[in-house]
C-alpha cells in the first residue's frame, strides 16, 4: 500500500517587497532558491522548468539530475517521459482530423473503426468521439484491460470494447479513461491510415521543431540527455524501473524536454498557430480548452480555496485559479511526474517536468511560478500541502493461511485458468503453501485475507504504472466447486475458470 506524505510548507519570502511577485516575468527573481527549498521538501532529484510568456520563452532552467549516482544535471534539453500529457496530443491528431473534415467529434467512434461495438446499446447509440475526448463515454478506467492483458496491437483491443462493463453513464459521468484515448489514437490511425507514433512525430513534432521529443523508450534512450526514473522509499531515494509503452501510447508515450514543450505551449495559446504555420484551426482549440465536462462544479468553500470549478475539454483540465481561468494537465508514469500549465487570457504557459514518482511537486512549482505570473498573494509566504506516495515493493514477509479463517477448499482447487473476454487469460498455481496469479508480463503472490478472498502481492520489482493491491474472491458455486473469481478491477470483474486442458 502506498504511504502518502503531507505536511503544510511555508517558503519564506526571498525577494525585496518593492520586486516581489511583480506582475509578468518580473516576479520571477529568486524563483530559482524557490525551486530548489521545495525540491529539498521533496527529495526530488531532478526538474526541468520552462515559462513562456506573450508568444516568447523566457525561462528556461533545468534543476538537480537527471542521473542521481552519475550526478548528470537536468538542463531544459534533458528528455523526460511526459505521461498523460500525451492526451493533448492526440486530441490534437483528432482536431487536425476534424479540421480536414475528415472527422467529427459530434459522431460515433464506430464511423471510423470497424465493427467497434461497446458494453450495450446505450454506449453503442450516444457514445460519441467527442466523449471519449472529455472523459464522458463511461467507460472509465478499465487499465488492467491493456496493462495486465497487452494485446497483440490496438484493434485487437476494440475487439475488447463489448465485454468491458463500463464504469459510468454515458454522458453523464465523468471518469477519467485511458481507454479513450487509445479508441481515439486508433481513429487517428484508421483514417489517416498511419501509425499514431509516425502522425505525431510528423504532424506535431517536425513543424513545432520538438527535436528532443519522441514517443518510445528506444526512441528516449538514444537521446543525448535522458533522465532516470526514480522514487523514494521510507525516505529514502531509489531508482526504479521504466514504464514500457505498449497499445496505451495516445494516452501516455510522449517523452519531451522543457524547450520543446514550450513550442507545444505556444502553439495552444496562439490558438493553433506556431510560428505564422497553422496547425490547429482557432475553434478546435477554443473547444479543446473550454469545460465541456464537469468535474466538480460546486463554488468553493471559502476565499481561502484557490481553485475551484473543476473541469475537462479535449486533453486538458479546465479550472478557476485565483480569479483567473486555468487550463493544465498532469503525467504520471512509472518515475516521472509533470505538469502543463495554460493562462489562456493572461497569454502565459509553464511546464514543470520531474523525475519523481507519483508526486504533487510538479503542481507545487507551477502553482508558485503562476502565482508570481500573476502578481497574486503580494508579500505572503508561499504555502503548500506536500503529497508525495512510496514506491510499491515486493513484501519481505511472507503471510501464511489465516487458521482462523481458513479457505473453504484445499489451495489446489484454486489453481487453473481464469479468463474474461474483456481483459484475457490468467493462471493460479501452487508453490510450497502458496497460490501465485501468472499474467502474460506479471507473477503476483496471493496473500490469504479470509475464507477464500485473497489480495495480490508482488513478487519481485515492476514499473511503478500501477499498485497492483487488487482482492480476489473465489465463490463456490451451487455444486460445492470453484468455477470463478471475482476481481476488484473495473470495481467488480468476474473470470471464468477453463476446463483444464
Amino acid at each position: 500500500m502506498k504511504k502518502i506524505c503531507a505536511q503544510l510548507v511555508l517558503l519564506p519570502v526571498l525577494l525585496l517587497p518593492s520586486l516581489l511577485y511583480a506582475q509578468g516575468s518580473q516576479g520571477l527573481k529568486g524563483v530559482e532558491e524557490e525551486i530548489g527549498n521545495i525540491m529539498k521538501a521533496y527529495k526530488a532529484v531532478g526538474a526541468s522548468v520552462a515559462i513562456v510568456d506573450k508568444g516568447q520563452v523566457i525561462y528556461t532552467k533545468g534543476f538537480g539530475y537527471r542521473d542521481y549516482e552519475q550526478k548528470l544535471p537536468v538542463t531544459g534539453a534533458t528528455v523526460f517521459p511526459i505521461g498523460s500529457n500525451t492526451k493533448s496530443f492526440t486530441a490534437a491528431l483528432i482536431g487536425m482530423l476534424q479540421d480536414e473534415h475528415k472527422v467529427s467529434v459530434q459522431a460515433k467512434p464506430s464511423a471510423y473503426i470497424p465493427r467497434l461495438q461497446f458494453f450495450n446499446d446505450r454506449m453503442n447509440e450516444v457514445v460519441t468521439v467527442e466523449d471519449l475526448l472529455d472523459h464522458r463515454s463511461g467507460i472509465g478506467g478499465a487499465d488492467g484491460s491493456f496493462v495486465l492483458f497487452p494485446a497483440a496491437d490496438r484493434m485487437a483491443l476494440m475487439n475488447r470494447l463489448p465485454f468491458l462493463k463500463p464504469g459510468g453513464a454515458p454522458e453523464n459521468s465523468w471518469i477519467y479513461s485511458n481507454f479513450g484515448y487509445i479508441i481515439l489514437g486508433t481513429i487517428a490511425e484508421q483514417v489517416y491510415g498511419d501509425t499514431w507514433d509516425r502522425l505525431v512525430a510528423g504532424r506535431i513534432f517536425k513543424p513545432l521543431q520538438m527535436a528532443h521529443s519522441s514517443t518510445s523508450l528506444e526512441a528516449l534512450f538514444q537521446a543525448k540527455e535522458y533522465s532516470l526514473p526514480y522514487g523514494v522509499y521510507q525516505d529514502k531515494i531509489e531508482k526504479i524501473l521504466y514504464q514500457k509503452p505498449d497499445n496505451d501510447k495516445p494516452g501516455a508515450a510522449v517523452n519531451s524536454t522543457a524547450e520543446d514543450m514550450a513550442r507545444w505551449m505556444m502553439l495552444w495559446l496562439n490558438k493553433g498557430v506556431f510560428r505564422q504555420q497553422k496547425l490547429l484551426s482557432e475553434d478546435f482549440v477554443k473547444n479543446a480548452m473550454s469545460m465541456k465536462a464537469i468535474i466538480k462544479g460546486t463554488p468553493p468553500d471559502g476565499p481561502q480555496q484557490k481553485s475551484y470549478l473543476f473541469g475537462y475539454g479535449y486533453g486538458w483540465n479546465t479550472s478557476v485559479y485565483k480569479g483567473h481561468y486555468k487550463v493544465d494537465h498532469g503525467g504520471a508514469v512509472s518515475g516521472f511526474s509533470s505538469n502543463v500549465v495554460l493562462f489562456p487570457v493572461e497569454q502565459f504557459g509553464i511546464v514543470v517536468l520531474t523525475n519523481q514518482q507519483n508526486s504533487s511537486l510538479p503542481y507545487v512549482i507551477a502553482n508558485m511560478i503562476a502565482n508570481r505570473m500573476l502578481g497574486v498573494d503580494s508579500g505572503k509566504a508561499y504555502a503548500y500541502e506536500m503529497e508525495r506516495y512510496d514506491i510499491v515493493k515486493p513484501d519481505k514477509v511472507i503471510k501464511p493461511v489465516n487458521d482462523d479463517k481458513k479457505p473453504t477448499h484445499p489451495l489446489e482447487d484454486f489453481c487453473g485458468r481464469y479468463h474474461n473476454e474483456g481483459y484475457g487469460t490468467f493462471e493460479v498455481e501452487k508453490e510450497g503453501q502458496q497460490l501465485y496469479a501468472l499474467f502474460p508480463g506479471f507473477r503476483f503472490r496471493l496473500e490469504h485475507r479470509q475464507y477464500n478472498t485473497f489480495r495480490f502481492r508482488l513478487t519481485e520489482d515492476i514499473p511503478q504504472q500501477m499498485d497492483p493491491d487488487f482482492e480476489l474472491n473465489f465463490p463456490v458455486d451451487n455444486k460445492g466447486s470453484i468455477t470463478e473469481v471475482d476481481m476488484d478491477i473495473q470495481k467488480s470483474t468476474v473470470f471464468k475458470k477453463l476446463a483444464a486442458r
